[in-house]
């Protein structure tokens, strides 16, 4: 089973520029035609609230009402852009999200800014609520929040927690050594994962294929975290500007051949099936 761990779905186009096929271009009609030509069987949806995307979670809700044995979605809550960001309630919205759209985790969206609130008694409860749901949560996460993060992931052992494109290393300010220094953890936490995934960001190539200067950080995550903490995604449609959902998945299959064929199954999609095992229908 190939699973996509990171995709995004649109009813409008939110990133500039604008294009002429607004209506259908991140469609996820169009994510399962793609799907389908690439064999990916099952693609998690993460919600954002972006831009133009202030009902993303309905739409998200509304792919997996149409296809619920292909998408599984991952709801937006209080991302960096909203006016709900790091204020109190959080698990009241939280729980009202559950009930309402039924996804398999949440995704929230850190802003450049440590505000140390992964550790107050507002992200502890949102944590105690994810981990009494068995729900995934999902981070857009900067560097500089890289050691709250393994402290709660310390202290949650039960939660799953996914961490989008190689950390955004490429987009630290400090520089990729400083990034990988701050995200690299040292430490056995299997419940935090990466996804493999965004080499362009921050690069001054982003259409250079098969992205060599990231290759080495693909090693890295696999010498320290393990193959078992890393899932491949492909970040749709996010990624079109700059190369193709087949290529994506051979950056893995074709350049990272240090991994087993053992270990590629799982990065691909082994270790997503189990955490969705008990979250969703397979």
């Amino acid at each position: 089973m190939i699973i996509d761990a990171h995709t995004h779905v649109w009813p409008r186009w939110p990133y500039q520029p604008p294009v002429p096929d607004d209506a259908s271009r991140g469609s996820f009609e169009n994510l399962l035609h793609t799907m389908d030509a690439n064999d990916v069987d099952k693609a998690l949806i993460v919600s954002a609230r972006i831009s133009r995307s202030e009902d993303n979670n309905d739409y998200g809700a509304a792919a997996v009402a149409a296809h619920p044995g292909r998408f599984v979605q991952i709801a937006d809550i209080d991302g960096r852009w909203g006016p709900d960001y790091h204020t109190v309630g959080v698990v009241g919205r939280a729980r009202e999200l559950v009930e309402r759209f039924h996804p398999v985790g949440l995704s929230h969206y850190l802003a450049q800014d440590n505000d140390g609130w992964l550790l107050s008694s507002e992200g502890t409860a949102f944590f105690e609520f994810a981990a009494a749901e068995s729900l995934l949560v999902n981070f857009a996460a900067p560097t500089i929040w890289m050691g709250d993060i393994r402290t709660v992931a310390r202290h949650f052992p039960t939660v799953p927690i996914l961490i989008n494109h190689l950390g955004v290393v490429g987009l630290h300010p400090g520089g990729l050594e400083d990034a990988m220094h701050l995200v690299l953890d040292h430490e056995a936490l299997p419940n935090l994962l990466v996804k493999v995934s965004g080499y362009y960001y921050g690069s001054d190539r982003p259409w250079d294929y098969p992205y060599l200067d990231r290759l080495p950080v693909v090693r890295a995550f696999y010498d320290n975290w393990g193959p078992g903490r890393m899932i491949w995604a492909s970040d749709w449609p996010s990624l079109l500007p700059h190369t193709s959902y087949r290529q994506s998945l051979e950056m893995l299959r074709e350049h990272a051949d240090y991994l087993s064929v053992q270990e590629l199954d799982l990065v691909i999609g082994g270790t997503m099936a189990g955490l969705l095992e008990h979250r969703s229908p397979m």
